[in-house]
């Protein structure tokens, strides 16, 4: 069975380019993404590794470990790293999980037969702290991932996971929040003290509540 939004995120422990590890150990109480290629050695996979090193930074920063995963062996995903290094810049400092037996691909469905029997898909999950998966998302071998986009997205799901706000379409960090139908706008003129804005009485605006 495929895994859904709000389900618990399947621990495993397996080996990886920084040595054996449990997932749920690695990941204590920070959030995480955990996301596959289809093979080492192959050029889109090399500009998203490469990418999420040079993000490093970034995830640091909201307290999100990546780990990635491919059902390559281990000698491969080394020599690889190097070349990643060499030519996306940057230095991977995230753990890569060697899934020869295929048994994390499996955990999280991450082999869609109809698209290769074999290898795995461009699948992303980001996990909160609370080890349930919060998004989602499945590219084809033949995309690359926008990872600014996963950064949007964990600024969304940081934000709402402490607020009763949601995010509007194309929202980024610093812009205006939708308050939540379930309060009611008297008590969002409380909850709220930076202001509401009200569109309609179901699309109700107010700056984003955690910046100063």
């Amino acid at each position: 069975m495929s895994l859904r939004l709000g389900d618990k995120a399947p621990d495993f422990t397996a080996q990886t380019t920084i040595g054996e590890i449990n997932f749920y150990d690695y990941l204590g109480d920070s959030w995480g993404v955990l996301f596959s290629h289809p093979a080492d050695y192959t050029p889109v996979c090399t500009t998203e590794l490469g990418k999420t090193a040079q993000l490093a930074d970034e995830f640091a920063k909201r307290n999100v470990k990546v780990i990635a995963v491919s059902v390559d062996p281990l000698d491969k995903h080394n020599g690889w790293v190097k070349d990643i290094n060499e030519t996306q810049h940057t230095t991977v400092n995230f753990p890569i999980i060697a899934d020869e037996d295929r048994n994390v691909a499996t955990l999280y469905d991450m082999i869609h037969p109809n698209a290769s029997a074999t290898f795995t898909v461009r699948s992303l999950f980001i996990i909160g702290p609370d080890k349930t998966v919060k998004l989602i998302i499945t590219y084809p071998a033949s995309t690359g991932r926008n990872f600014i986009e996963v950064l949007r997205v964990i600024d969304s799901l940081q934000l709402t996971a402490n607020y009763s706000v949601a995010t509007p379409a194309d929202w980024k960090h610093g812009e205006d929040v939708i308050v939540v139908p379930a309060v009611s706008t008297e008590d969002a003129e409380k909850k709220f003290p930076k202001g509401l804005k009200i569109v309609k009485p179901y699309l109700r605006y107010t700056p984003q509540p955690d910046l100063n």
